[in-house]
């Protein structure tokens, strides 16, 4: 019998087949059936027999709709007997949102967490596989022994800022302060400065940049950012290094959300040459550009099940 079985919610389907064509007959394809009622609700039943069998189902919290699916999909894996549980959520949706700065706000991210953590476990327990979480303490709001682990696509990011720059020199830089530190880590591995940007809030919506770390004049900045989402703050950034004199601006992103129009946004602003992102969310296989190049995380997941065993 293949050792695991994969199965993906309706979004995330894309990302299953490249998963399934690099396991080759280590994993079999997980079958569902789905419908959608004209009243709002959604049937789900899992064709295949999971009894017995380890399961991994791959899909993002990008909205409360694919959450809830992704959930359901889980509880009724676990209700049909099934060995293991590995539950990979490529964008965790909220994780902005991950604590309370003003009175009475819901901490959502951890809300998502204690959802998911509330399945039952299977006898060889359960486990959620995230990739470049905005936060890493996220992985501490999960509950009753499930297991988290947070991948990171350093290599992804890596590799992309070499093949933008082409050999030529280049600074790494980020959007804020914020990020500074693991693109100082990612510079320092691949021997180039780091550049971040210093804010001063002057709104609760507007921000002003003071300052810019290192010197990026006639220098080609590659910004490297864990999500973007309408495009706003990496635009003012960019400008900031473009006002700075910096000769070519380019981005790398993990998770290319582009809410709205915010791609466009972003291309209309004239300042940004290209833009590198990875098939976390679905949004970024919806443009059709050749300024956006999407690389998939296929090979990391697949990497990360095969190292990573229940006991």
């Amino acid at each position: 019998m293949p050792h695991r079985i994969v199965f993906a919610t309706q979004h995330y389907q894309y990302l299953k087949d490249r998963i399934l064509s690099l396991c080759g007959d280590q994993c079999e394809n997980g079958k569902l059936e789905i419908r959608d009622f004209p009243d709002g609700e959604h049937y789900h039943r899992i064709l295949s027999n999971v009894g017995n069998k380890e399961v991994v189902l791959i899909g993002g919290t990008i909205d409360d709709q694919e959450t809830l699916e992704l959930y359901d999909l889980a509880s009724g894996a676990i209700q049909l007997g099934a060995l293991s549980l590995t539950i990979v959520i490529p964008f965790f949706g909220y994780s902005t949102m991950e604590r309370a700065v003003k009175y009475g706000e819901i901490v959502k991210a951890k809300t998502r967490a204690v959802l998911f953590s509330s399945l039952p476990n299977t006898s060889r327990g359960n486990r959620i596989v995230m990739i470049d979480l905005h936060v890493d303490g996220i992985t501490w709001y999960f509950e009753s022994g499930i297991r988290p682990m947070h991948l990171y696509a350093k290599d992804f990011v890596k590799e992309a800022a070499l093949e933008m720059a082409a050999g030529r020199p280049f600074v790494l830089a980020s959007t804020d302060a914020g990020r500074a530190k693991w693109v100082e880590s990612l510079a320092n591995d691949l021997h180039v400065p780091a550049a971040f940007v210093f804010k001063r809030r002057i709104s609760g919506d507007e921000t002003a940049i003071t300052a810019i770390s290192a010197d990026v004049k006639d220098k080609i900045v590659i910004i490297y950012d864990d999500m973007i989402r309408t495009g706003g703050s990496l635009i003012h950034a960019a400008e900031s290094y473009r006002d700075a004199g910096a000769a070519e601006i380019c981005v790398i992103t993990t998770h290319g959300i582009f809410a709205g129009n915010g791609f466009q946004k972003i291309k209309n602003s004239g300042i940004i040459k290209r833009i590198i992102c990875t098939d976390t969310h679905p949004n970024a296989l919806l443009i059709k550009d050749d300024m956006l190049q999407v690389k998939s995380v296929a090979q990391l997941i697949v990497d990360a099940l095969a190292l990573e065993t229940f006991s």
